[in-house]
């Protein structure tokens, strides 16, 4: 007996041309996702590329159910002959096609169970969906039940409940355990069909398998929260960083003034520049001490990685700089325990450092590099990269000897030190923006102080995106008292 559902309705095919033209925006559709998820970056650590791909898969396996219903479309309503069989409301297959594994042809069956004279039809696809040989027969309401998980099948009863006493369409799921083992998710859809006196003589109802969509769908949700999770533990990681690193760098908000009781006092300013593209803290830093001889320390330097690691490293390497400075230790000295302490680190790291030693009362500077770009002097409006003596990266070989260089410095100059990150662009004629840097002397040399300096360094170099972050300072030689 066929649904109310049908019953009134006459066969109108929509026309031919308008379904092909969906069909064939359907399957470009279908072709264009699945292009996208198999150029996808294969990456089960990363959380968004996980995400993302089950998406790409939800989206396949919708587009192949709409391909299907449309390709059901075009061919038409089932041979009037097969009307009044319940099976006719179920996708039924052509002669010639083969039923696939999993393919929606498989994966939709009908039943009609007859209240009056118990009868029970399934269509040859309900029998697949069940795993159920057609020998076996099909099972009644009362037998259904069996083969439900025991949590779904109160809402199973409830629903067969208000469709045969109350007269209420069906539309909800439930999970079966097949014979064979497997467990799958059906979808059931159905009307009571009411005799002339208008009750109840039978139920009809569509049966989907919606295992494969349910499962993308849970991969979808899996997946979004474990990249939201992802996102909260990096946030976390970035604001601990971020408190890390203000708790080490100097807290400067204008120019300090260093060795004022020498004859050449030193003015000094300098500024952090996180990366634009990540947002991510690094292991970048920068620092001005007074040393108990009256000298000062001046070092920047870079330590790879970013996040709460890198920021815990550079805050212990800094630490122990500064402790070795104070102890009256020499930059190449200094630079060789920097090494031994990276090379022994519980976190593995490398890195790049300048440490220099100014003498007021000489006015010479003091040294030394760990393969990091040398300081830049500035003198009477013009510029040079002073020459670097021997230093490799830190933590890179063991037992690495560090040189020293002496550089005097006249009243008015002023030293550039930076960290590679701050000009990085890719240009293999200038890694560092060192050219760049020395075309800024006549500005540098017009400037009022220190802190003026570093403006116009961040004005070249900190308003567009960097690759990685970065560290500058500016250091102008007083002409004392």
């Amino acid at each position: 007996m066929p649904s109310p559902l049908f019953a009134d309705r006459s066969a109108q095919p929509p026309e031919p041309a308008a379904v092909d033209a969906l069909i064939t925006q359907t399957r470009r559709l279908r072709g264009g996702v699945d292009a996208v998820r198999r150029d996808a970056v294969v990456n089960e650590d990363d959380p968004q590329i996980r995400w993302q791909r089950a998406l790409c898969d939800l989206a396949v396996h919708q587009l192949d159910d709409l391909r299907e219903h449309l390709d059901q479309l075009k061919e038409g309503l089932p041979d009037q002959r097969a009307v009044d069989s319940p099976a006719a409301y179920a996708p039924s297959p052509g002669p010639d096609t083969p039923r696939l594994p999993g393919s929606l042809l498989s994966r939709v069956g009908s039943a009609e169970w007859d209240l009056l004279t118990d009868d029970v039809h399934w269509s040859e696809e309900l029998f697949q969906i069940f795993g159920r040989p057609r020998e076996t027969g099909a099972m009644s309401l009362d037998e259904l039940p069996s083969l439900v998980f025991a949590e779904d099948q109160g809402a199973l009863q409830a629903m067969v409940t208000d469709c045969l006493i109350d007269g209420r369409p069906i539309d909800g799921e439930f999970r079966i355990v097949r014979g064979d083992g497997r467990v799958r998710t059906v979808h059931m859809s159905g009307e009571p069909v009411l005799d002339e006196s208008g009750c109840t003589a039978s139920m009809w109802a569509v049966l989907r398998d919606v295992s494969e969509l349910r499962r993308s769908e849970r991969a979808v949700r899996e997946s979004r929260d474990s990249l939201r999770q992802h996102q909260q533990i990096a946030h976390t990681e970035r604001r601990v960083a971020v408190e890390l690193q203000e708790a080490v760098l100097p807290p400067w908000r204008g120019s300090l003034r260093f060795a004022h009781e020498g004859p050449a006092p030193l003015d000094v300013a300098g500024l952090y520049l996180p990366a634009a593209s990540t947002g991510l803290i690094g292991g970048d830093w920068y620092d001005a001490l007074t040393l108990p001889d009256g000298d000062a320390l001046l070092t920047v330097g870079d330590l790879t990685g970013h996040g709460v690691a890198a920021t815990s490293s550079m805050a212990m390497l800094l630490g122990a700089l500064r402790g070795m400075a104070v102890a009256g230790i020499r930059p190449g000295a200094l630079m060789g325990h920097l090494d031994q302490l990276l090379e022994t680190a519980a976190q593995p790291a490398l890195g790049s450092a300048l440490c220099c030693r100014y003498d007021p009362a000489a006015r010479t500077l003091v040294w030394a590099q760990a393969g990091h770009p040398a300081p830049l002097l500035f003198r009477a409006g013009e510029g040079r990269a002073l020459s670097r003596p021997e230093g490799a990266l830190l933590g890179a070989t063991s037992g690495t000897a560090y040189g020293e260089a002496k550089t005097p410095l006249l009243p008015g100059d002023l030293l550039l030190l930076h960290t590679d990150g701050l000009a990085r662009s890719g240009d293999s004629r200038d890694d560092d923006g060192q050219d760049r840097l020395l075309a800024l002397a006549p500005r540098l040399a017009a400037a009022r102080d220190a802190q003026e300096c570093v403006r116009a360094v961040v004005a070249e170099f900190g308003e567009g995106p960097r690759a990685d972050d970065a560290c500058v300072m500016a250091v102008r030689v007083g002409a004392g008292s």
